[in-house]
């Protein structure tokens, strides 16, 4: 192969490869265009992610509110599939890394992915509030077309609390950060539209507060992250507490965990029976 040949299909191969994530040569890393020897011990992990996905640091009330979020959602206890499922491999002699991938890899659309689908709908009642209707009205128009084909809102209900104890306190940094003119609003506004008009549809009966998908979906919106981007920032928090528990599993000795302890067998199923879904939360 001649020289300029060669010279040639090296820079279509790097060209492949092109990305304005990250450049690394032989001596130098740098991260967004950033050297990272200037960012150790200077930028915090919340700040790189936020650097890293966005191109350019946040602010400092930026980063606070991205962090909340993310702390938010470390963790769900063994209720949650994801942890269970990486408390389960930690048994099976596949490793740490396998065992946090199994946990990661069971957060999809209903486990996990609420956040996403929330921050989707938000957008939606925003585009029609933009278009002229009130937070109510809007909210109501984005509802019913979503419960035609889900009883389901992403966001909001959760199998296990009344009250979510995530939901007030990140609702209420959101409401600060709005104030300091930080963020905007309009999704917090969204969200507190579907809210009201939940309790009011269903007075006397089990209350649908919005849960920590809904809080979160929130602030991702909030921030200006794009709905996948929501559920990404998901799995990066919640693999926190996958890790935690799949490495408190590897102490305790057991081999081949399964999903309820040895002594209780599963019954026997009519093979007409369905049991009723639950609503989802993370």
């Amino acid at each position: 192969m001649s020289t300029s040949a060669s010279a040639s299909a090296d820079d279509e191969t790097a060209q492949w490869w092109a990305t304005a994530v990250s450049h690394i040569e032989p001596g130098s890393i740098e991260l967004r265009d950033r050297p990272v020897q200037e960012l150790i011990g200077s930028v915090g992990l919340v700040d790189t992610l936020w650097l890293l996905l966005r191109g350019a640091l946040p602010s400092p009330r930026q980063s606070a509110l991205l962090e909340a979020a993310l702390v938010a959602g470390v963790d769900h206890g063994p209720q949650a599939p994801s942890i269970a499922a990486a408390r389960m491999a930690a048994t099976c002699g596949v490793g740490l890394n396998n065992a946090i991938a199994t946990g990661v890899n069971m957060l999809g659309d209903v486990h996990g992915g609420a956040g996403q689908q929330c921050v989707e709908m938000l957008e939606e009642i925003r585009t029609l509030h933009v278009e002229g209707r009130d937070w109510d009205a809007a909210a109501a128009e984005v509802m019913a077309l979503r419960q035609e084909r889900s009883r389901y809102l992403p966001g909001f209900g959760h199998r296990f609390h009344p009250v979510d104890p995530r939901r007030d306190p990140l609702l209420r940094l959101v409401e600060e950060a709005v104030a300091a003119g930080v963020v905007a609003g309009d999704h917090l506004q969204a969200a507190l539209a579907v809210d009201r008009a939940l309790q009011k549809r269903r007075a006397g009966a089990r209350p649908v507060p919005m849960n920590i998908d809904g809080a979160t979906a929130v602030i991702y919106a909030e921030l200006g992250f794009p709905a996948p981007l929501a559920r990404g920032l998901f799995v990066i928090s919640r693999s926190v507490g996958i890790l935690a528990h799949a490495w408190e599993e590897t102490g305790q000795g057991r081999r081949n965990k399964g999903p309820i302890p040895r002594s209780i067998l599963p019954a026997r199923l009519n093979p007409v029976g369905q049991r009723p879904t639950e609503e989802s939360a993370s």
